[in-house]
């Protein structure tokens, strides 16, 4: 059974003639409107996400998170997930469908816990926590302040990138599944190439180790790409070579723009540092505007580790809703 819980809005079901609750929440500063919709009752149209995602005509976030039952998800993806009850299904801000979240998972699994969605315990020592995404189920679990795993095999713990707020309730910790790194490819930035690396992380990315100050490169327009290597578009990592185990990084997200952070983005800026240094295994610190998160590379696999903060609840308003049909 689900644990107790103060969450004002657990019980709410979205009703869009009654107005809709929602959340608010961010992982190292990539910020999420997350919205319970446990039946699929809403229709959550590119339009709304749009809106909901702009920060002055809407709540301001990089992406939208539904929170539904994978059995009422209405997709065919909903039968390959088996053990997964709970479906992040993510947009990004241009009300595009995505396959995968890095932060935005952690996010989302933070809410199902505090929401009492799943039990108590869920994500510690035995019992499992699966999250559905478009890009598979996810194993998610909880690490304490002090670097430990509650009980969780096999897992590395993170130093807090959030501050003692995040510190004190913990982190979280994401088995991200395969990372392939593939050939390479060149983002333009200005006229300057960079060359990359093609990382598939469960949605795709190019990777470009460089020595060029990050602070100087303009990511208000989106980089150049070649198109025939990413016909759905890509997320392009700008980061520094790994010293002493870290990387900096800079990120544009495929249909949002530059955000303070990307989770898969930071694994594929992990994988292509390690090839930098000729390596296909290791443990990065990734630091992002936004804070920094724990990246291990083993097996062909990789985990994320990072904060996930719940921030505010409210309610939409059922006109302004509705007056987003489009």
């Amino acid at each position: 059974m689900p644990a107790p819980t103060d969450e004002p809005y657990a019980g709410r079901v979205a009703d869009p003639d009654a107005g809709i609750p929602f959340r608010k929440g961010h992982g190292t500063e990539n910020d999420f409107v997350l919205l319970p919709d446990p039946d699929g009752a809403l229709e959550l149209t590119p339009a709304r996400v749009r809106a909901l995602c702009d920060r002055h005509r809407g709540l301001g976030a990089d992406g939208v998170l539904r929170v539904v039952r994978t059995a009422a998800l209405g997709e065919p993806i909903s039968g390959q997930l088996p053990g997964a009850e709970w479906f992040m299904d993510y947009r990004n801000a241009d009300g595009s469908i995505a396959e995968m979240c890095g932060n935005g998972v952690r996010v989302f699994a933070r809410y199902l816990v505090e929401a009492g969605l799943v039990s108590a315990g869920a994500g510690r020592g035995a019992d499992q926590l699966l999250v559905g995404t478009r890009g598979g189920a996810k194993r998610v679990w909880f690490v304490d302040r002090t670097g430990g795993t509650d009980g969780a095999e096999g897992t590395d713990g993170a130093e807090s990138a959030e501050g003692t707020e995040s510190a004190d309730r913990g982190e979280v910790a994401v088995a991200m599944g395969p990372v392939r790194v593939g050939g390479q490819s060149i983002a333009t930035v200005a006229g300057w190439e960079f060359p990359g690396v093609m990382v598939g992380v469960g949605n795709p990315h190019l990777a470009c180790v460089t020595d060029v100050p990050l602070d100087q490169l303009d990511l208000t327009v989106s980089p150049g790409y070649d198109p025939a290597d990413f016909p759905l578009g890509v997320n392009i990592e700008f980061l520094t070579p790994p010293i002493d185990g870290a990387t900096r990084m800079r990120v544009y997200e495929r249909g949002v723009g530059e955000t303070r952070s990307c989770g898969t983005g930071t694994v594929a800026a992990a994988a292509a540092a390690l090839c930098h240094a000729g390596r296909a295994e290791g443990t990065l610190t990734v630091y992002v505007p936004g804070g920094r998160v724990l990246v291990a590379l083993s097996g062909g696999e990789a985990t994320l580790t990072g904060p996930a903060v719940l921030v505010a609840a409210g309610e939409l308003s059922a006109e302004w809703w509705r007056s987003l049909s489009g």
